[in-house]
């Protein structure tokens, strides 16, 4: 594995290089002319080995060039949405680690190199940045509110240990990204991630990450109430697809005790007196009986189908093998 973390007070370590290792820095981009280029030569100077990519998500500014003329790679996805751009970056780009972070210059990517070594040594496949706001501003309150919600509902849904599940920093491994069946179209991409790595049970990691206002010429592309809504619809969605039982399982308990409710006082009548005095009741509560068991068939079904798919993805991501140290040659490890 990597050489352990330097003891200097600083955490600078920048004598360790790690040529054995391919990496790659994604920077998915939409009208940020006024602060690629400063990104760009941040992460040149923190980590020259490393291959800088921008995609261009069809911007209307000069964007394209001038992560053109700093020395990126730069390549164009015309689909809009976040989660079409990472979908893109994942199939093109071959890397052993994945640095995934915006372009807008607000991630503080000081310790990258601590963080790389983190992941190294630890052996993570997916190492999380937690924003911690330089002052309040960098976080609108609604924003706030958000943020907290869906990662509380993450935690309670698929049992998430993150706890800034739409940080737009990350480090991935290349088995993690190559087992990442990416469906999300926007910014509900970073729920999709939360969540495979918990279902997967990959190895994660959350590390504190400065957070810093945008700078002035650069605005912010989430759209509150919108993207607020479609990352709900995803999270319903994810939570159908992933525990498929415990929610269809839920529903057949719901119409079985509404129907168990409406039925039973007939049912005392028709023993007493043999008469079914509220038929339409009567077939009302047959009904929802009726939908129960048919939401606990979805339930046994479904469940079997995906646990189909969590081994198919399991083994896809095993079969990737670990990350090259910095003492074995590339390809000698890869299982």
């Amino acid at each position: 594995m990597a050489c352990p973390l330097t003891n200097s007070p600083d955490h600078k370590i920048s004598e360790l290089r790690w040529a054995s290792i391919d990496i790659a820095v994604l920077l998915p981009c939409y009208n940020e002319e006024a602060t690629i280029v400063q990104v760009i030569e941040a992460f040149r100077r923190k980590l020259p080995e490393a291959r800088i990519y921008v995609y261009d998500n069809d911007s209307r500014d000069q964007t394209a060039d001038r992560a053109r003329s700093a020395g990126a790679v730069v390549h164009s996805e015309r689909n809009r949405g976040k989660g079409n751009v990472l979908r893109r970056m994942f199939v093109d780009i071959e890397a052993d680690i994945y640095i995934l972070s915006d372009g807008d210059m607000t991630y503080d990517i000081s310790e990258i190199e601590v963080h790389l070594n983190h992941m190294l040594q630890q052996r993570i496949d997916m190492l999380v940045g937690k924003r911690q706001p330089e002052h309040g501003s960098a976080f609108p309150p609604a924003h706030i509110f958000g943020n907290r919600f869906f990662n509380r509902a993450a935690s309670l849904l698929f049992g998430s240990t993150f706890q800034d599940i739409f940080s737009g920093f990350r480090l991935l491994s290349r088995r993690f990204v190559k087992s990442f069946p990416a469906v999300s179209k926007g910014f509900e991409i970073e729920l999709e991630l939360a969540v495979h790595a918990t279902n997967l049970r990959v190895p994660v990691s959350e590390v504190p990450v400065t957070y810093r206002p945008r700078p002035e010429g650069s605005y912010s592309k989430l759209s509150t109430l919108p993207d607020g809504f479609r990352i709900l619809r995803t999270l319903l969605l994810l939570f159908m697809e992933v525990r498929p039982f415990l929610f269809f399982g839920m529903w057949a308990i719901c119409f079985g005790l509404v129907s168990v409710v409406l039925g039973y006082p007939l049912i005392i009548t028709f023993k007493e007196t043999g008469l079914v005095p509220r038929l339409p009741t009567a077939i009302l509560a047959t009904g929802l009986m009726l939908i129960g068991f048919m939401a606990l068939a979805c339930a046994l079904i479904l469940d079997n189908v995906g646990k189909g798919r969590h081994e198919a993805k399991r083994l896809q991501y095993l079969s990737y093998g670990l990350i090259p140290s910095n003492n074995v040659p590339r390809g000698k490890n890869k299982q």
